[in-house]
Formats: structure tokens, sequence, C-alpha cells
């Protein structure tokens, strides 16, 4: 195993820290550290509740609460993987929030169940029951990590994250257009509503442009400060969640009620199993920037405690009201920018977290950004959901085989996203599970990648050398 005190085999000179893992910083250095993280983080974390929220119809007031319970929630979740209780957490310097994978079945889900005439309060309450479900299945995972390792490869989580990023832009799209009110009323994608919106994705693109670090790792909080203040300008302000929320918000648990769907339960299963190993990715990440070692006992337990707060996290999510959570990424670039690994700093990001939820205040000058602002902020965080899948496939080597399955599964998946009539004919149960895009192409990832196996090492040699119209002997 590599030691704590040295760098993790690939580790480069830009991981040269100015505060270890261990290393407690002063309070002014802890905030201001802290600050840059809560930069990168607080749009990512509101912006699902927002989307869905605004998708289903919730009233102001309820959003204004799940808005709020997102930040309390990730508080606790960021406060448990950097301080660690037992088997729970990572004890590195993570930050979890809410996960956009979760929000494209969320929404075609929880549309197609109001489209039927469930009211709205119901739609949640079914939610918040899968949501807790499915915290079971995380939780679960990261007591056998190696075994699903097995199972859910490099190809099939390229494929599901690319689902995601795909069935996500739709609604990315749909937000800068006004949303579905706006079709409602017929302003959809009108010229203030497309002013709004390509005004931030363009201030984005530019800043991204910027040769200073810190403006770049800020790019979509200052788009979003300048579309705020358009929409001011413009008066497409909308402060009725504030007007109608207590000034300090006491965590409600069970606002909604508890429920149950089978045709929600089941696309959500396969993402907390994809879930489930990003935050691999993400802990193995932090662990390398952070330079402890990426390999051996103590990374596994690291890599189970993440996994396992990813789940419990999102089990008290379902509880008081939001939607579940997973490790954000965004933050190890902060570690390399600043330098600082202290898992210190992480007490101060879920202590600001914490307080930003507890007062309402706060989500409801959130809450009033018009979703064409939030759509053009949205469409650049969904993309990069798309362009995470494509370099996890990258890394894959892409035989005939791999190509297969990519090819069916995408095929699938987007085919029955976009023509869902294709399934009219099929028992509902059947077809209220494959109608989500990223449930159909996951599963047939999952089934074909088991149906297909890998060619082993030798035989890929072999082949290649036969290619090249050699012998195996010659090869060697």
């Amino acid at each position: 195993m590599t030691s704590p005190s040295q760098p993790p085999a690939g580790a480069s000179h830009t991981s040269e820290l100015i505060l270890g893992l261990e290393d407690r910083p002063a309070p002014l250095i802890g905030i201001l550290a802290a600050l840059q993280h809560l930069l990168a983080i607080i749009v990512p974390i509101v912006t699902p509740g927002l989307l869905i929220c605004q998708a289903l119809g919730v009233s102001a007031r309820d959003t204004n609460l799940i808005v709020s319970m997102s930040l309390v929630i990730s508080g606790i979740a960021t406060f448990v993987q950097c301080r660690r209780f037992g088997p729970f957490g990572a004890g590195l310097l993570i930050v979890q929030g809410t996960s956009f994978n979760f929000v494209g079945p969320l929404i075609a889900g929880g549309a197609l169940m109001v489209k039927q005439g469930t009211p709205v309060e119901a739609v949640m309450a079914s939610i918040f029951g899968v949501v807790v479900a499915g915290s079971f299945v995380e939780m679960g995972v990261s007591r056998i990590l190696p075994f699903i390792k097995r199972l859910i490869t490099p190809l099939v989580t390229g494929i599901v994250v690319l689902m995601i990023g795909l069935t996500l832009i739709k609604v990315g799209l749909i937000s800068m257009g006004g949303g579905f009110s706006a079709m409602a009323d017929g302003s959809f994608a009108n010229g203030e509503n497309l002013l709004l919106s390509g005004a931030v994705l363009g201030i984005i693109v530019a800043i991204n442009r910027v040769p200073v670090v810190w403006m770049r790792s800020a790019a979509i909080v200052i788009a979003l400060a300048v579309g705020y203040a358009l929409a001011a300008y413009l008066g497409r302000l909308d402060f009725s969640g504030m007007h109608e929320a207590p000034w300090f918000q006491v965590p409600m648990p069970l606002h909604f009620g508890l429920d149950f769907s089978w045709s929600l339960f089941i696309p959500m299963l396969v993402i907390y199993l994809v879930t489930s190993l990003e935050a691999i990715g993400d802990v193995t990440a932090t662990s390398k920037v952070s330079r402890q070692p990426v390999e051996g006992p103590l990374w596994m337990q690291r890599i189970k405690g993440g996994v396992l707060v990813n789940g419990a996290n999102s089990l008290l999510a379902g509880i008081f009201n939001t939607f579940p959570s997973s490790i954000f990424a965004q933050n190890n670039g902060v570690i390399q920018l600043t330098g600082i690994a202290s898992r210190h700093v992480g007490m101060w990001i879920a202590l600001f977290l914490v307080i930003l939820g507890l007062f309402p205040a706060v989500a409801g000058v959130i809450q009033a950004v018009p979703e064409p602002v939030l759509g053009g902020a949205a469409m650049v965080m969904f993309g990069a959901v798309a362009a995470a899948g494509i370099n996890i496939l990258a890394s894959v080597e892409l035989d005939r085989r791999a190509l297969l399955i990519i090819a069916v599964s995408l095929a699938l998946g987007l085919g029955v996203s976009q023509v869902p009539e294709f399934l009219a004919h099929m028992p509902a149960a059947v077809r209220n599970v494959l109608e989500s895009g990223v449930a159909t192409g996951g599963i047939c990832a999952l089934v074909l990648n088991w149906f297909l196996p890998a060619q082993p090492v030798a035989s890929q040699a072999a082949a290649a050398a036969s290619k090249k119209g050699l012998t195996t002997t010659d090869a060697a």
C-alpha cells in the first residue's frame, strides 16, 4: 500500500499541497477555502430540485421547502463524508449534493403521473418513497463493491452516464425556452426567454476563455448573477416563494408522505447502481489530488464509506422531502486550484450549506430566477454530464463487442425516449419502465455486457497479431 505521506502512483507535481488532509487551517483560511467550494457547488445543488418542481407544477411554498432541504441535506452529507463516523464517510475533503442523474427519469415519470390525473402532492409522495427505497440499494452496493464492479463495468457506466446527459438535454432546452408553463401560455421560446437563456449560456462560454482561474471556476455563478440582473430589469423576478415561506425553515420530515411506484423505481434502480460506481471514481480522484493512496485497504475503506454515505444521505433526502444526492467531482478541481486538501475545510462547507438551507429567504431568492435563466446554465451542466459519459467510454477499448453494445443500447434508449408510442402494445408494467430512455439503455447495456463476454486479453493479443500477418510466436 502506498504510504499516506507520499503521493500516489501517477500523481504529478501539480498535486503539491499547501495544506494536507489532516492539517487544520486557520479559521480565515478555512472560510475562504470553503467559499471557493461553495461557488462551485451552490448552483448544481439547487438546480435539480428547481427543475423537477417547475416541471411537475409544485407550489411555490413547497418548492421553497424542497430547495431549502437540498442545501441542508447536502451539508449533513458533506460533514459525514469529511468527518467520518465508523463505516460512514470517506474521511476526505468531499462535497456531496443533489444529483443531476435522477432529474430526467423523475421528470418523465412524474409528468406522466400528473398527466394521468394524479395530484402533484401524491406524485411527490411516490417520488420520495422511491428515493427512500433506492437508498437501501446503494447502501447494500457499498458492502459488495467488488462484485458490483465486475457486473457494472466502465462500458456500462459510460453508456448510462451518456444516456443521462443526452436525455437531460431535452429538459435543458425546454427550460431555455421558458419551461412547461411557457408552453401552456404560448410564450415558449419567445424573444425575451431566448435573450435570458442565451445571455447566460454565452457568458459561461466567454468566461471560460478568461485566463483567470478563479473566474473560470465561478463561471456559472457569475453568469447566473448577470442573468438575474437582466431578469430584474425585464421585471421577470418572482418572489412569491420567498413571501410565502417562514423566516426560519424547521425541517419537516415526510411533508408529502411516502408512497411507491414501480414505474419510477426501476429507472431509479439503474441510476442508483451507476451513481455508486461514479462515487468510486470520485473518491479515487479526491484521494489522488489529496496525496492519499489509490489502492490497498485504506482506499477500499474510503470508497466503501463514501458509497455508504451516498446511499444513507439519499435516505435522509427522501425523508426530508428532497432528491437523491451524490459526490461532486468538481470540488477536486477546487482542491487543485487552492492547494488545500484539509478535510477540516469540509466542516465549514457543511456549516454554510446548513445555514443557507435553514433560512428560506436564500431559497426564495434563488427560486425567483426565471426558468430561462436557469435553463441557460442547466444546458451547460447537462452537456457536461454527457461529456463525462463520453470521457468514460474513451477509457474503454472500443473493440467490435464494445461498439455493438454501445450502438444497440444508445439506439434503443434514445429511440423509446423519442418515440414512446413504440411501447404502446406492451403490458403497462413493462411500458412504464421502458419509457425511460435511461432505464432501457442501461438495462440493455447490462444484459449485453453479461451476454457478450469480453474476449480474454491473450485472445485479443493473438487476434491483433493475426491481423498483422504474424504468428503468436513471432508476436512474442
